[in-house]
């Protein structure tokens, strides 16, 4: 066995291993506490909600087992199982140009792995979600929605596919950094895209209607120097019972995005505390900042693959006896997670730090005692569980346990009324 093989193997099984156990704390933790309201909420949620999220946490746990188990398998299917070669040498056997073979093999992969996920999307939707009363999508949506995200996948990822394996071929052994360049540019293309472009092919984007409210946010936006492309309202409702609210895009694209759902959820002065939380991310370049990590992180990423994909044993290790610069970049892409997995907890403690800094800009733009309120809402009616283990919740959580948020903005100085 070669010294790849051994170590993908014992890298899978121990991620993979590390999954699960940490789920198996994850659901004894919530159940441990399901019939205790934790004393810093005993005022605000009541038992049948806490009992109620605690449930909900468990059974997506529980599903997330499953996809771990899954994932796991097929990528076993895919590296040493011959998965990823038999594909490479049935589209191979059709003789057409090396860039077409390369785009379908890639393309092969996506979409049966697609597939394979696919039941676990139907359960999650109208299995966990409908019985806990959050889903509210149709199956005619569901299924409208799968076709859409695969056609923008396609029509986005094809192009750039055959880009970057064209620059791995034609570009010399410095293609890596063309090949960054080019995947940077598109990232920040679909970060500008986005809200104006892609979104609404999923869902309808109105102006907040609320004049009370806007003038409030307005405000709020002229004293934070925070310039928008408006401020929006989008249909969450038909897909969700769940809230949220965001901003996204750059430049003159940037929008503020509320759910309808989370407006009906929240008063004026809880609205107005999350969005002075999301002015918070803005004001802390938390956005740029994510993207200047993510481009370090790329460009490493890449690097390393320009000197693996010279390696034959690259190849053989992992099942795939014929080199070819298509089948070094499936392979990357497949096997690379299995051994970031461990970074988990850095990045998801460099989220956790941005709230808590977006948390401290919000309290001192309005009051904290009205995100504090907000939060708790929010908290419940997502059914959000307030007990989580706290290794799982470092592996997994991008934003701070619910006492540990709470018990944080409690502690900000009260802003002058």
């Amino acid at each position: 066995m070669h010294a790849l093989t051994a170590l993908f193997v014992v890298a899978l099984v121990a991620s993979t291993g590390l999954r699960i156990w940490l789920a198996r704390r994850q659901i004894a933790s919530v159940r441990r506490h399901r019939d205790q309201v934790p004393e810093a909420f005993a005022d605000t949620i009541r038992p049948e909600a806490h009992r109620h999220a605690a449930d909900y946490s468990v059974a997506r746990t529980r599903l997330g087992v499953v996809d771990t188990a899954t994932e796991a398998i097929v990528l076993l299917g895919w590296t040493l199982g011959g998965g990823l070669a038999a594909v490479d040498q049935a589209w191979r056997a059709l003789e057409l140009p090396p860039l077409v073979t390369g785009i379908g093999v890639l393309a092969t992969v996506v979409i049966v792995g697609a597939v394979i996920d696919l039941p676990l999307r139907v359960w999650r939707t109208f299995g966990i979600e409908a019985r806990f009363g959050f889903n509210r999508t149709t199956p005619g949506l569901f299924i409208a929605d799968q076709l859409r995200a695969g056609g923008l996948l396609l029509a986005l990822g094809t192009p750039l596919a055959a880009v970057i394996l064209w620059l791995m071929q034609a570009a010399g052994s410095g293609w890596w950094i063309h090949a960054w360049a080019v995947w940077l540019g598109f990232n920040l293309l679909m970060v500008w895209a986005w809200p104006a472009f892609i979104a609404p092919l999923f869902n309808r984007f109105t102006p907040l209607e609320d004049t009370g409210l806007r003038t409030r946010i307005e405000a709020l936006l002229t004293r934070c120097g925070f310039a928008s492309n408006g401020v929006y309202v989008i249909d969450g409702s038909r897909r969700s019972g769940h809230g949220n609210a965001y901003f996204s895009g750059l430049g003159r694209n940037k929008r503020i995005v509320f759910f309808d759902t989370l407006l009906e959820q929240l008063d004026a002065d809880e609205v107005e505390a999350v969005l002075a939380h999301e002015l918070g991310h803005f004001r802390h370049h938390h956005i740029a900042k994510n993207i200047a990590l993510m481009a370090l992180a790329s460009l490493g990423g890449l690097a390393l693959l320009a000197w693996l994909m010279e390696q034959q044993w690259f190849y053989t290790a992992l099942g795939v006896p014929t080199p070819s610069i298509h089948a070094a970049l499936a392979l990357f892409m497949l096997v690379l997670p299995v051994f970031t997995f461990f970074l988990q907890p850095l990045f998801a403690w460099l989220s956790r730090r941005h709230e808590f800094e977006a948390d401290a800009f919000a309290a001192a733009q309005c009051r904290a005692d009205h995100l504090v309120s907000a939060l708790i809402n929010l908290y419940r009616e997502n059914a959000n569980t307030l007990t989580p283990d706290p290794l799982w919740s470092a592996f997994h959580d991008s934003h701070p346990p619910a006492a540990e948020r709470i018990a944080h903005l409690r502690r900000q100085r009260p802003r002058p009324v």
